[in-house]
């Protein structure tokens, strides 16, 4: 029997352009779309061309105009400082139309490219959205990177503006922004020619004169101003959102106007699930594509309230904070990433923190962002007694590209999959020369061309490289550079990062696979599986541990139950021997593990400290715990 899923899918692959047609229709534009698809044009070919809207109007005007103006478009909460405060479609279009004129009066027009470093704060999104209303170019990036990783982006992006905060708030500590862009800029080639400066109480920052302005002195007169919307061509820029690259050189992401609003509003009640006026919460940052996706640009196109946090899943102040937002928000559907469950996970194993709160209308927990290893999920599953979705997609995509759609009907469920392709998406398993493999067979995932609306068409003013980095080596189809199988259902499984399948001894194993093992040890609440080099086999696998809490047992016998696992669950093909126990795992502000660079301490290869790393003083410790293991590690 075929549910809601497999009859889009199916009108999907009938007929692609009357599909995303009628998707459209739900968007307004200021110049229809006559053609859905061109396939000449650009790369790949390009969707809606010669169309013409406003992503800001259909995030607010239309809202205001449809007579919501006074329901709440945006519920801010910050555990940092405990302000907590909503704000109507008529609050937000007003603020927005403040920024936007006081953007046009800085010079800031069409097409420029303003760069944002803020912490989450209402601002943020209202610059974002303000920066989409005249047509400018925003590139966000998360507030604390390094300022040489700050200066890439402003070179790359030629940024004519920034947009900045005098502090972002951790728990325990006061982050200062305003040097790191006084440095960034130092360092940078292309000068920025204006700086605005949101003062925080927390700390207030020092002007630079003759560039820098005090953002909320210049916003005021301009409040009350009325200000229409730009028409941009639905193949205009709306954001450059950069990742990184294996270069070094920072890969910007190129998210157009059109396709993205047709393909997040459809997703909006088709994956998540939600009416307008219901609350969302996407626990993330503006800095990353999740938050830019589903923080800030599918909300508000649908109409569904969004919920902007300021604060961490633990720490603020305790592993309760989530429960305590999605109580008093009455949140419905809860979007984070698996690494955020672990951490609450291994604070409140028994659940004894959940139990406090009252969340009778939370439906669904949707997880992304990396690989959710079925026990952290089976855990959720059994706290919060609600459906726990697995969800994969990339910055590339911007939306996603498997899922277990709540809209249309749910699937069943199996742990470790994100389920079934979205419409949009023709995926497929190669083998290294191309060919297609069988089921349950690990190969490389890649996607059939062309990309669905939403995606990136190209890398900013980088067409060769988008080429070599995604089209290249799979002809007529886009590498994904994720490693996993589909099973006999056509269920996907992401087992890994290409490069983070070991080859041991000619076999090739999946790091996923084993750290899936490892999760299953009672006393396990966390993990990753690197492969290091190895003179005999070419590699071997090594893991490392994190203990729940709770835990008073003596670590190395629960390695040793964990290498006995691995050899009697997977087999000795595996030749897994070493397991460590860390205290943490080095991660990015967004929840990954940097197995990439742990690798490369453990193999002895000279290594930088990451730019997206959350706490550096955590690779120092792995570097030592593999250093009293015998491991050939070696300074930055």
């Amino acid at each position: 029997m075929q549910n809601g899923y497999h009859q889009a899918y199916a009108a999907w692959k009938r007929d692609p352009e009357a599909f995303w047609r009628e998707a459209a229709a739900e968007i307004d534009w200021f110049k229809p779309p006559e053609r859905v698809f061109s396939p000449d044009d650009g790369i790949y070919g390009r969707w809606f061309a010669g169309a013409e809207t406003n992503t800001c109007h259909n995030c607010l005007d239309r809202h205001v105009a449809a007579g919501r103006g006074s329901e709440t478009a945006i519920i801010f909460d910050s555990a940092m400082t405990g302000e907590k405060r909503r704000f109507s479609y008529d609050e937000v279009l007003g603020e927005v139309k403040a920024i936007a004129a006081t953007l046009l009066a800085l010079g800031i027009g069409k097409g420029d490219r303003v760069i944002l470093y803020m912490p989450m704060l209402p601002q943020a999104v209202f610059s974002m959205l303000a920066c989409a209303r005249i047509g400018a170019v925003h590139s966000v990036v998360f507030g604390g990177f390094a300022a040489s990783e700050l200066a890439a982006r402003i070179d790359d992006s030629g940024a004519r503006l920034v947009i900045t905060a005098s502090c972002g708030l951790e728990p325990g500590r006061v982050v200062a922004y305003k040097p790191l862009v006084d440095q960034a800029i130092e360092l940078a080639r292309m000068k920025p020619e204006r700086c605005l400066v949101l003062q925080r109480p927390q700390l207030q920052a020092e002007l630079v004169g003759g560039r820098d302005e005090d953002f909320e002195a210049a916003v005021a007169p301009y409040r009350g101003a009325e200000l229409a919307c730009v028409s941009v061509k639905a193949t205009d820029p709306l954001y450059i959102l950069y990742t990184s690259g294996t270069t070094g050189q920072p890969k910007g992401v190129v998210r157009d106007n059109g396709g993205h609003l047709v393909a997040l509003n459809w997703s909006m009640r088709n994956i998540y699930g939600l009416k307008p006026g219901e609350v969302f919460w996407t626990a993330s940052d503006i800095g990353w594509v999740v938050g830019h996706s589903y923080i800030v640009y599918a909300p508000l196109i649908s109409g569904v309230t969004t919920l902007i946090f300021e604060g961490k899943p633990v720490g603020t102040p305790d592993a309760g904070a989530f429960w305590r937002v999605v109580a008093e928000h009455d949140v419905r559907v809860l979007f984070t990433a698996p690494t955020a469950f672990r951490a609450i996970r291994r604070e409140d194993e028994d659940g004894e923190l959940i139990a406090r709160y009252r969340m009778p209308n939370l439906r669904a927990l949707f997880l992304a962002g990396e690989r959710a290893d079925p026990e952290t999920l089976k855990w959720a599953e059994r706290m919060l007694a609600i459906p726990v979705i697995d969800h994969w997609w990339q910055t590339e995509t911007g939306w996603p590209i498997a899922a277990n759609p709540l809209g249309l009907g749910a699937l069943p469920v199996k742990h470790g999959s994100p389920a079934l392709p979205m419409p949009g998406y023709e995926v497929a398993v190669l083998d290294d020369a191309g060919h297609p493999i069988e089921a349950g067979t690990l190969g490389n995932i890649v996607i059939r061309l062309p990309l669905p609306p939403g995606c990136l068409p190209t890398l900013w003013h980088a067409d060769d490289r988008f080429r070599s980095a995604y089209l290249d080596e799979f002809p007529g189809y886009y590498k994904t550079a994720d490693a996993g199988y589909v099973d006999e259902d056509g269920y996907l499984f992401i087992m890994s990062r290409t490069d983070d399948i070991i080859n041991c001894a000619g076999h090739r194993l999946s790091t996923g696979a084993m750290e899936e093992v490892c999760a299953r040890h009672p006393d396990v609440a966390e993990c990753a599986v690197i492969g290091v080099i190895d003179a005999l086999k070419g590699q071997a696998p090594c893991g490392f541990l994190v203990l729940k809490r709770s835990v008073a047992r003596e670590s190395a016998a629960i390695e040793s139950e964990v290498v006995a696992m691995i050899r009697d669950q997977i087999g000795p093909v595996a030749a897994f021997k070493t397991a460590i126990t860390v205290n943490r795992l080095p991660k990015t502000r967004s929840g990954k593990i940097l197995r990439g660079t742990m690798q490369k301490i453990a193999d002895g290869i000279p290594w930088k400290m990451p730019a997206t790393i959350d706490d550096p003083a955590i690779l120092e410790e792995i570097a030592e715990a593999l250093r009293k293991r015998g491991f050939g590690s070696l300074p930055m």
